[in-house]
């Protein structure tokens, strides 16, 4: 395995064994659920929203290694950015995840890039992504898997 995939092999095994920003937010103004029945991950994201940024957020579930390791991820990247910059963020991360194309520059994000080889397991990463832009669009209906073609 070569440095960079061991870096990012790492990258991922940190987010799901010490994760960022877990746990009920009581400060959260926009709160969205996330369910993936195929593998039964499930995911709260609690978000603060001030009407131009997102002032915090975090989650809280149960799932599989890369679902609890995305969200973590998640929480870290989204902090202090504009719906149209979340919005942009997850389209890269998607990316990322369906094709293995990770970008150029080393990121936190591209060690997903592994998971387009796992298509099953492109629900799991998404699972996180998908409830945050419910909760920063106001959705009040759960993110599923089943309703997002990954």
């Amino acid at each position: 395995m070569s440095d960079l995939s061991d870096l990012y092999q790492q990258v991922i095994l940190d987010h799901n064994r010490r994760p960022r920003n877990r746990g009920k937010l009581p400060t959260a103004n926009r709160v969205a659920h996330g369910d993936n029945p195929s593998c039964g991950d499930q995911c709260s994201v609690y978000l603060k929203f001030d009407g131009d940024h997102i002032q915090d957020l975090s989650f809280d579930g149960s799932g599989c290694a890369i679902s609890q390791a995305s969200a973590s991820l998640m929480t870290t990247q989204l902090k202090g950015k504009t719906p149209a910059e979340a919005q942009k963020l997850f389209d890269e991360f998607h990316h990322i995840v369906t094709t293995g194309e990770a970008p150029e520059e080393i990121s936190d994000l591209a060690a997903f890039a592994g998971v387009h080889a796992f298509p099953a397991r492109i629900k799991c990463a998404t699972l996180g992504w998908h409830a945050a832009l419910n909760a920063l669009n106001g959705e009040a209906a759960p993110a599923t898997t089943e309703t997002h073609q990954d």
